[in-house]
């Protein structure tokens, strides 16, 4: 793993200030806590590279040895699962303040509340799919990080916690008893990277995020958001009208969470995907037996060494990449799908929607921020590689079978379409619509199925 910059500004810049924001209050930070408010810690590097340097050096060179091993100490301490998430939040917090946060304005709420009910009105003309209901959010940054963490939780902890386990059985009996210490304390920083890593990453990305449906499924379940700030730097440089950007990327977002709450299935099958690929994950049991051979515990930045040397770089099996493909598919066809509805509501409404249309294919598919987050993370790629493909399937069907027959595909996990389906429209719409009254309970997700099984189900 990299090393993980930390820090903040030296001052708030009176320039970020938010003049409009009902009754001046500054900029939140998730908790509550102003943002660069008097009581957060100042982190200007990477912890660990400071802590174990300093560490190294005997604490030479004015380092307060004794704050660097009590915040030593408190990383050691997390027991809660394999990823510190309180240094992920503080991770995150930090980025999002050093790249400057504004507080949503009275403005900006009243901007985005408006764009979510013009985008539900014309999204019932495009679906059979009804509102979600929903109270629409509108959020900073910071807010952003506080209102997606039940998710993150859910898409890293399965990786974070296989390559641990994995660790933890790789050594020989004699060798795990020799080093029980040392491979103790290697699996406690490893959880506190983990969480380091995590947050800088999240704290990116809510840098970049229109909303919470930009991974592919939705981060915050049954309410829509939307980040005013992004949005408008999305725009710049567009030469469009910012509402028109805020109205379709609304839509977007909207369609997303109204597929979601109708097949109630998918967002659990998409997680069932990455735990399948965390499943898999295979650990160089050779390498890391080397790897502590060669520490030397006299050198306690040594472990730092070894951890950012790839002790834990874990090389991609089969399985992992039968599961990754079957990912990439399910992402692409909900991509797809809220491609093409939000292509029929745009339509003679929204003059600007084609040029927005293309300029957000193009970010999603060839690798935008949320699939450099996850390979940062877990060498997960959330990329929907056939997005145009399951684009024009879907708008096959629907002209087949009109808006309520492309809809209810959606019924259940066995109508799901396979790849092959997305480059045979025409054979997927021969072998006519499935009665879906004898197939299983509807919230049920599809059963995992291993390489080689018949992929009628896959998705």
């Amino acid at each position: 793993m990299s090393d993980v910059p930390f820090g903040f500004r030296s001052g708030d810049d009176p320039d970020d200030r938010d003049d409009d924001h009902e009754g001046g209050v500054p900029a939140q930070r998730p908790g509550g806590d102003p943002a660069g408010g008097p009581g957060e810690p100042n982190l200007p590097t990477d912890p660990f590279s400071q802590i174990f340097g300093a560490l190294g050096q005997g604490g030479a060179g004015g380092v307060d040895l004794g704050a660097m091993l009590q915040q030593l100490g408190q990383m050691l301490s997390w027991k809660g699962g394999p990823v510190n998430w309180d240094l992920a939040n503080q991770s995150a917090r930090q980025v999002v303040h050093a790249a400057g946060d504004h507080s949503v304005s009275g403005v900006e709420r009243r901007t985005v509340e408006e764009a979510f009910r013009l985008a539900d009105t014309w999204l019932d003309d495009a679906t059979s799919f009804s509102a979600t209901g929903g109270t629409p959010r509108t959020w900073s940054r910071a807010e952003w990080v506080e209102g997606t963490q039940t998710a993150w939780r859910s898409l890293v902890e399965p990786v974070a916690a296989r390559v641990s386990e994995a660790m933890g059985k790789s050594l020989p009996p004699e060798m795990a008893q020799a080093a029980g210490p040392l491979v103790g304390m290697m699996q406690q920083v490893g959880v506190s990277m983990w969480g380091a890593q995590v947050g800088q990453s999240i704290g990116q990305l809510a840098g970049e995020v229109f909303g919470t449906s930009d991974v592919g499924l939705p981060l915050a379940e049954n309410h829509p958001a939307l980040l005013p700030a992004n949005v408008r730097a999305f725009g710049e440089g567009l030469g469009l009208v910012e509402r028109d950007v805020t109205v379709y990327l609304a839509l977007r977002e909207a369609a997303h969470l109204r597929l979601f709450a109708h097949a109630p299935w998918l967002r659990s099958h998409l997680l069932s995907l990455v735990e399948e690929y965390a499943r898999h994950v295979s650990v160089d049991t050779e390498r890391i037996e080397s790897s502590l051979r060669e520490i030397d515990p006299q050198r306690p930045e040594a472990i730092q060494e070894a951890l950012e040397g790839g002790l834990f770089d874990l090389p991609t099996t089969p399985e992992q990449k039968a599961a990754l493909e079957r990912l990439e598919l399910a992402l692409a066809l909900v991509e797809g799908w809220v491609d093409d509805v939000v292509t029929q509501a745009t339509q003679e409404r929204l003059p600007s929607a084609p040029a927005l249309r293309e300029m957000v294919r193009r970010r999603r598919a060839t690798g935008g921020p949320a699939e450099q987050t996850f390979a940062t993370l877990v060498g997960l790629e959330l990329r929907p590689r056939r997005l145009r493909e399951a684009s024009a399937f879907w708008t096959a069907v629907r002209n087949a079978r009109g808006v309520e027959g492309r809809d209810a595909v959606w019924a259940h996990p066995d109508l799901v379409p396979t790849t092959d389906d997305l480059v045979d429209p025409a054979g997927f719409l021969d072998r006519g619509e499935l009665d879906v009254s004898s197939l299983d309970d509807l919230g049920t997700a599809p059963p995992s199925r291993e390489p080689g099984d018949d992929d009628t189900a896959s998705g």
